[in-house]
Order: C-alpha cells, then structure tokens, then sequence
C-alpha cells in the first residue's frame, strides 16, 4: 500500500473513471475498507489512516478491466482440489 495506492482507490470509490486496462495491487481488507471510508469522510487523517493500515497485510490482486485485457490471457487447464 502506498500513497498513489490510496488516491487510486480513493478516486474510484468516489466514482471517477480510469483508462487501465489491468490494475494489479494491493486489495484492501474489510478493516482496512473501513479506514478507508473514515479517510474520505474526514473522520481521520492520512496519517491516522497509515498508523491504522501499517499492520495490516492485504492481498494481491490482478483486475483485467478492458475486453482488451481479458484477451490478454489464456485458460490453460482447471484442477478440481479434493475437499
């Protein structure tokens, strides 16, 4: 996570459009939505958010966001994991 991070999820959640055809980053978590929502309402600052998000380990994601994209990729094969 970092700043152009937060000011990219902060102007997609304030409904701004993007040209990216993938968007490949961190993917916030439940809590660390939650702070991000308290950020854009001015209930916390940018630092508070950072001091509130620094132990906090989010996961990677890969957004094909364009037809152009999804043409970018190829299905190989699918495994079906034994429960």
């Amino acid at each position: 996570m970092t700043e152009e991070w937060l000011d990219f999820i902060i102007a997609c959640r304030s409904g701004k459009d993007y040209n990216y055809d993938i968007v490949i980053g961190a993917m916030a978590d439940d809590q660390v939505y939650n702070y991000i929502t308290d950020l854009m309402a001015g209930q916390i600052t940018r630092e508070a958010f950072w001091e509130l998000a620094k132990f906090k380990h989010p996961t990677h994601q890969i957004a094909f966001c364009t037809k152009e994209a999804l043409n970018t990729i190829k299905f190989v094969k699918a495994v079906r994991l034994e429960e």
